[in-house]
C-alpha cells in the first residue's frame, strides 16, 4: 500500500481496497471507500488505518460520498519505469510547512492523450523493500476541479518494470478532507501539461 496523504503516517497507502485494472473494480474499489469514509471511526494522522476514517464526523455529510469523474478506459494507459541508480533523495514540502525525505525509485514513461509524460516515482527515505511506490502529481486539473494540493497515485512493484498508470484510481491525500494531516506537494516534475479528468474530483465539486 502507500500514502493516501501521509494519511497513513509514515506509510503509505491507497485507502480501503486493493489496486485493480478493470472499470468494475474500480467502481467498486470507489464504492469501498465510501463505506469506509462513512461508517468507520474518525481517526487522527498519527493513527490512521484502512479501518478508521480521515473524514470528521461533522463533515461527512457535506464531503460523501466522494466526488469522482466518470471511469474513461483512456486514462488507463502503460508505463514503462525507468530506475534511479542511486535513488537521489528530494526534500518534499507538505502542507503543515514540513520537508518529507522521498528518495526517488525511477521515471514512469507513458503516453496519455497522444503526448509523452514523464512522472516520477518515490519511497520514504531508508525504504530497503519497496511494497508500493508513491506517485503524487498535480495536472490542469489542479485547484479547479481537483484538489488544489494534487492527487495520488500508487503502484505495486513489478518484476519487468512495466506498469499500467490508471488516473481512474487517482485520489486525493487525507488533507483534502482533515487539515491535520500532512500531505507531500507533487515536486515540479510530476505537474502534468494537460488536464487529467479521471480519478477523484476536489471534495464539494
Amino acid at each position: 500500500m502507500i500514502y493516501v496523504a501521509v494519511a497513513l503516517a509514515a506509510a503509505c497507502s491507497s485507502g480501503p481496497g486493493a489496486p485493480s485494472t478493470t472499470a468494475s473494480d474500480v467502481a467498486s474499489w470507489r464504492s469501498i471507500r465510501d463505506q469506509v469514509f462513512s461508517q468507520a471511526a474518525e481517526c487522527g494522522a498519527p493513527t490512521a488505518t484502512e479501518d478508521c476514517s480521515p473524514v470528521p464526523q461533522a463533515r461527512r455529510a457535506k464531503l460523501l460520498p466522494l466526488r469522482y469523474y466518470e471511469i474513461d478506459a483512456s486514462y488507463n494507459v502503460p508505463a514503462a519505469l525507468k530506475v534511479s541508480e542511486d535513488r537521489p533523495v528530494f526534500e518534499m514540502p507538505t502542507s503543515t510547512g514540513t520537508l518529507r525525505r522521498m528518495e526517488r525509485v525511477g521515471v514512469l514513461e507513458f503516453v496519455l492523450n497522444g503526448q509523452p509524460m514523464t512522472l516520477a516515482a518515490f519511497v520514504e527515505e531508508g525504504t530497503r523493500r519497496i511494497e508500493t511506490l508513491f506517485v503524487p502529481f498535480a495536472d490542469q486539473t489542479t485547484g479547479k476541479e481537483t484538489y488544489s494540493a494534487g492527487r495520488y497515485l500508487d503502484l505495486h512493484p513489478t518484476a519487468t518494470g512495466i506498469y499500467a498508470i490508471d488516473f481512474n484510481r487517482a485520489y486525493n491525500p487525507y488533507c483534502a478532507y482533515n487539515d491535520t494531516y500532512e500531505c507531500p506537494f507533487p515536486p515540479p516534475s510530476n505537474r502534468l501539461k494537460l488536464a487529467v479528468r479521471a480519478g477523484e474530483k476536489a471534495p464539494g465539486i
